[in-house]
C-alpha cells in the first residue's frame, strides 16, 4: 500500500508564504519561510532545536501570528472553519489531572458543545484508535508515559482534524516505546487519510514516519532541502532494517548537516 491517494493533489491543504516570526524580546525565529503542506500527506520537519519548527506550527494552528507573510488555506472558506478542523498533540501530554481519560478527550467536544451521545461515541471512537478503551475511568496519574501520550492523541484525533500538527511528541519517551507509537500513528493515518506535520530532530523517526521530509536552517528557520521518501506504506520493522531506509536516512543526515553549517542567517 502506497501513500494515500490524495497527495497526489495539487492545491495545498496550508501553506506558509514567505513568513517571518520575530518576537518581542528580538529573537527571530522564522524567515521567509515557504512551505506547501498537500492533502494527505505525512510531512516531517526535520531540523536542530531552536530552528522555528515549533513556531510553524504554532502559526499553522493559529496559535500565534507572522510578523511577515502569510499563511494560506486554498481548500478552505474561512480562516475559522480552518482553525476548527486542526488538532494539535504537544510535546508534553498537558492532560487534566484531576480528571479521567474519557473527561480529557472529551474536553475538545465539550467546548464545540457537541450533543452528550454523539459526544460519548466519539470519545469511545478515538479511545479505541489509540488502544485506550478499556482505560476512560482512569487518571493520567495511572498511567505510563506511552499512554499518556495516547490520550493527548485521542483527544487531538477526537474532533476529526482535517490537519494534525505533531510537535515532537514521542521525544521524551524510551526508545521500544517511540517505536510502537510511531508504528500506531502510521496505522491511524493510513485509516484517517489525516494530513499531518510532524516536528521532530530525529533523522530515523523523520524518514521512517514521513513521505516527504523538509529540513529546516538553524535560527531564523527556513526550508534548507527537502527530500521525498518512496518506501510504501505500511511500514514496519522490515523497512527498519532494510537498505532503503539506511539510504533515506543517511541523505537526510546529509542535508540536515549541511544545514546547519549553512549558519544562521538566509
Amino acid at each position: 500500500m502506497r501513500t494515500p491517494p490524495a497527495t497526489i493533489q495539487s492545491s495545498p491543504l496550508v501553506a506558509l508564504r514567505n513568513v517571518g516570526k520575530t518576537f518581542p524580546n528580538g529573537i527571530r525565529a522564522l524567515a521567509g519561510l515557504d512551505l506547501d503542506v498537500r492533502p494527505g500527506e505525512f510531512l516531517a520537519l526535520l531540523g536542530p532545536s531552536g530552528c522555528g519548527k515549533s513556531t510553524a506550527l504554532r502559526i499553522i494552528a493559529g496559535l500565534s501570528e507572522p510578523s511577515e507573510g502569510a499563511v494560506e488555506w486554498p481548500r478552505a472558506a474561512a480562516a475559522a472553519e480552518s482553525e476548527s478542523r486542526i488538532g494539535f498533540v504537544f510535546q508534553e501530554p498537558t492532560l487534566m489531572p484531576w480528571t479521567n481519560v474519557f473527561n480529557n478527550v472529551l474536553l475538545p467536544l465539550k467546548l464545540k458543545s457537541e450533543p452528550a451521545g454523539k459526544a460519548a461515541a466519539r470519545v469511545k471512537a478515538a479511545l479505541d484508535r489509540v488502544g485506550l478503551q478499556s482505560f476512560d475511568r482512569a487518571y493520567p496519574r495511572e498511567l505510563s508515559g506511552g499512554m499518556r501520550m495516547r490520550v493527548s492523541i485521542a483527544r487531538a484525533l477526537v474532533t476529526e482534524p482535517q490537519l494534525l500538527l505533531m510537535d515532537e511528541p514521542f521525544a521524551a519517551l524510551d526508545e521500544i516505546t517511540r517505536f510502537k507509537l510511531n508504528d500506531d500513528l502510521l496505522q491511524m493515518w493510513q485509516a484517517l487519510r489525516t494530513t499531518v506535520i510532524f516536528v521532530t530532530h530525529s533523522v530515523f523517526e523523520s524518514v521512517y514516519l514521513a513521505n516527504r521530509v523538509v529540513v529546516m536552517a538553524a535560527r531564523p528557520g527556513r526550508v534548507f532541502s527537502e527530500l521525498s521518501v518512496d518506501a510504501p506504506y505500511p511500514r514496519n520493522q522490515d523497512f527498519r532494517t532494510s537498505p532503503a531506509y539506511a539510504a533515506s536516512c543517511r541523505r537526510a543526515s546529509a542535508a540536515l548537516a549541511q544545514a546547519m553549517a549553512a549558519g544562521g542567517e538566509p
